[in-house]
C-alpha cells in the first residue's frame, strides 16, 4: 500500500473497534498521518469520525460495513473502496464474559472480517492478535526469554485460544488468496498515560506482573505499529510482538529474571530495563520504534506539594 504522500487521494482505512482503548488512539494517529478513516463498532464513534454501528459477529453486517461508502455519498464525493482494514474489535480480555461467548464472538468476527475483505478485494488486513498466544500467564516452565516470534504458541484461556486459531486461520486465508496480506500484531497490555501513576506500585511485588514478564504497550506506540503495518509492503500472514522497549519495573530485567524465573534460559545480555517480549522483528521489518515510556512520564510529572 502506498503511503499518503504518494497518492493524490487519501488512502481509506476501516478501523473496527475504533472507540476502544487502542482503537481511538489508532484512529487519531491514522488521521494525523493523512488517512481517511471509517470506524465500525458496536457504539458510535462520535460526530467527527465517520462510522457505522454494526455487529461484526454477523457476516451480513460485516460485509455491508466493509463495502460502506455512506459518508462519501453524503459528502458528495465519489465512492472509494477501502485500501486497508484494521481489525481491533473484540471482547478484550479473558473472563469478562463467559468463555464460550468470548471465543465465539472473537473468532467469528475475525473470520467475517477476513472473508468480507477477501470477497471485496481488500488485500491489506491488520488485526489485533495478542501476547496471550505466547502462553500467558507465564510460569517457571516458560521456555526462554526474551520471548520472540519463534516461541511456541500456547493458549491458557478461551480468549487466547481464539487468538491462536486466528493466526492459523490467517495463514490459510493467505494460502487461498496468495496476494492477501494479513498481519497479526501480538499486542502487550495496552496502557494510556493515565495508567502510569500505578506503575511505581508494581515494584513492591515482582510477582504481580510476572504473568506477562512485566511488559506493556503505550497505546500511542501501538497505533504507530498499526500504521507501520498498514504501510508495509508484503503478502502472506505475518505475526509481530508489539510491546514497549522497557518493562513496567524499576528493577533491572536481569535481576527480575534471576529472582522470578531462575530456571528459565535468558538468551542474550539484557539492557537495564529491556523488554522481555522481544520487539526486534517489528523493529527490523516494520521499522517500529517505541517513542513513549512510563519512565519519561514519571520524570515529567509535577512534584507533589508537601503538606504543612
Amino acid at each position: 500500500m502506498k503511503t499518503p504522500n504518494n497518492k493524490t487521494t487519501k488512502p481509506r482505512v476501516l478501523v473496527t473497534g475504533g472507540t476502544g482503548k487502542l482503537g481511538k488512539v489508532c484512529v487519531a494517529d491514522l488521521q494525523a498521518h493523512g488517512y481517511d478513516v471509517f470506524v465500525v463498532d458496536t457504539v458510535p464513534a462520535g460526530e467527527n469520525v465517520p462510522h457505522m454501528v454494526a455487529d461484526l459477529a454477523d457476516f451480513g453486517q460485516t460485509l455491508d460495513a466493509l463495502s460502506s461508502v455512506g459518508h462519501h455519498i453524503y459528502a458528495g464525493v465519489a465512492p472509494q473502496a477501502f485500501d486497508a482494514v484494521v481489525h481491533l474489535a473484540a471482547i478484550p480480555t479473558p473472563r469478562i464474559a463467559p468463555d464460550a461467548h468470548i471465543f465465539q464472538n472473537n473468532i467469528m468476527s475475525t473470520y467475517n472480517v477476513f472473508e468480507a475483505a477477501r470477497r471485496l478485494g481488500i488485500r491489506n488486513v491488520i488485526w489485533a492478535s495478542s501476547e496471550t498466544t505466547l502462553g500467558e500467564p507465564f510460569d517457571e516452565k516458560a521456555p526462554y526469554a526474551p520471548v520472540d516470534e519463534d516461541y511456541p504458541l500456547r493458549a491458557k484461556s478461551a480468549y487466547a485460544l481464539a487468538k491462536v486459531l486466528m493466526e492459523d486461520m490467517a495463514r490459510l486465508f493467505c494460502y487461498q488468496t496468495p496476494d492477501m496480506k494479513l498481519v497479526g500484531l501480538r499486542f502487550s497490555n495496552v496502557m494510556e498515560p493515565a495508567d502510569y501513576a500505578k506503575f511505581p506500585g508494581y515494584n513492591d511485588d515482582p510477582q504481580e506482573r510476572k504473568w506477562n514478564m512485566w511488559a506493556y504497550i503505550d497505546a500511542r506506540d501501538g497505533a504507530q505499529a498499526i500504521r507501520k503495518a498498514v504501510e508495509w509492503q508484503a503478502t502472506g500472514m505475518h505475526a509481530f510482538i508489539i510491546a514497549n522497549a522497557d518493562t513496567v519495573m524499576s528493577k533491572s530485567s536481569t535481576d527480575l529474571m534471576a529472582e522470578v524465573f531462575p530456571g528459565v534460559e535468558v538468551r542474550k545480555k539484557l539492557g537495564q530495563h529491556e523488554t522481555l517480549l522481544s520487539i526486534e522483528k517489528a523493529r527490523r521489518e516494520l521499522g517500529y520504534e517505541p517513542e513513549y515510556s512510563w519512565r519519561e512520564a514519571k520524570a515529567k510529572a509535577p512534584a507533589k506539594k508537601k503538606q504543612v
